[in-house]
């Protein structure tokens, strides 16, 4: 028997746990006539998951005076997939961000509005796993609402699922997606270019830019290439310009040191695709 803390609604209760402390449980009627200090059967309840934070617990109060518990339930079950995929138990926040974000998708979808997404390739270049369970998740949704959610919020959803995993604000991973992208615009504009999206030299840029920003957060700096970097300098002046110009733009975003190394890496890319 579990001790009622806190009475969210009539089937969410917030109960004291003697492994996890404070948790969200969740069945349909579990939390009618109940009040603080009561008693609960864990057994009774359909799903649980862990709300630490204070914050969490008054911001999924918020979610559920709007939100209907049909809904909620869908929402348990999603993010057991994404947990199951992944073989992890998500950063509990997850349950009040994504389940926010795609009651309103929803809507808006309900409301015949349009979903864009300007960032949905570079977010499936960055984040290839979490975007195909995100796919999995959306054609989900589609089955079980008869809907037809549009493909741009399977990029959204890559972001609250690689958030949750990495334990990262959702606004900092959306903030390393969007620099991609500028870096990206640049480059066109530089090269005066416009780069197929499909094309291999493409890819290959964005998942060196991805893992630049990574490695560069990490302070994991790569070794030296004085020689080839003189080489690059003299052979390919403007692509070697444009990758300090690059990396700039990423120092100041970052708010981090960017090795000159990196800018041997970037002229290389650089030069495959100005060949276009």
């Amino acid at each position: 028997m579990l001790s009622v803390k806190k009475v969210l609604n009539n089937n969410v209760l917030v109960v004291e746990h003697p492994d996890y402390e404070e948790v969200v449980l969740i069945g349909n009627g579990l939390g009618f006539g109940k009040k603080p200090g009561d008693t609960v059967a864990g057994e009774q309840a359909e799903k649980f998951f862990v709300l630490r934070e204070e914050k969490d617990q008054e911001q999924y109060k918020q979610l559920l005076d709007y939100v209907d518990e049909n809904f909620i339930g869908l929402m348990n079950d999603i993010i057991e997939i994404v947990e199951d995929r992944f073989s992890i138990r998500l950063h509990e926040h997850i349950h009040i961000t994504l389940t926010d974000h795609l009651f309103y998708a929803i809507k808006r979808v309900k409301q015949g509005l349009d979903i864009k997404n300007p960032f949905l390739s570079e977010t499936e270049l960055a984040y290839p796993k979490e975007f195909l369970v995100a796919s999995e998740l959306i054609e989900y949704l589609n089955k079980q609402l008869n809907l037809e959610i549009p493909p741009g919020e399977i990029g959204f959803v890559a972001l609250h699922i690689h958030s949750a995993l990495t334990r990262r604000s959702l606004q900092e991973v959306n903030r390393h997606t969007q620099l991609i992208a500028e870096l990206v615009q640049v480059i066109e504009q530089s090269l005066s270019i416009k780069m197929d999206r499909e094309d291999i030299n493409y890819l290959g840029l964005v998942r060196h830019l991805h893992l630049a920003i990574e490695r560069i957060n990490k302070e994991q700096f790569m070794e030296n290439q004085e020689p080839l970097k003189n080489v690059l300098q003299a052979e390919y002046p403007v692509c070697y310009n444009l990758s300090w110009k690059l990396m700039k733009i990423m120092q100041h975003t970052l708010k981090k040191t960017i090795p000159e190394a990196e800018a041997v890496y970037l002229t290389l890319h650089l030069q495959r695709l100005s060949k276009q």
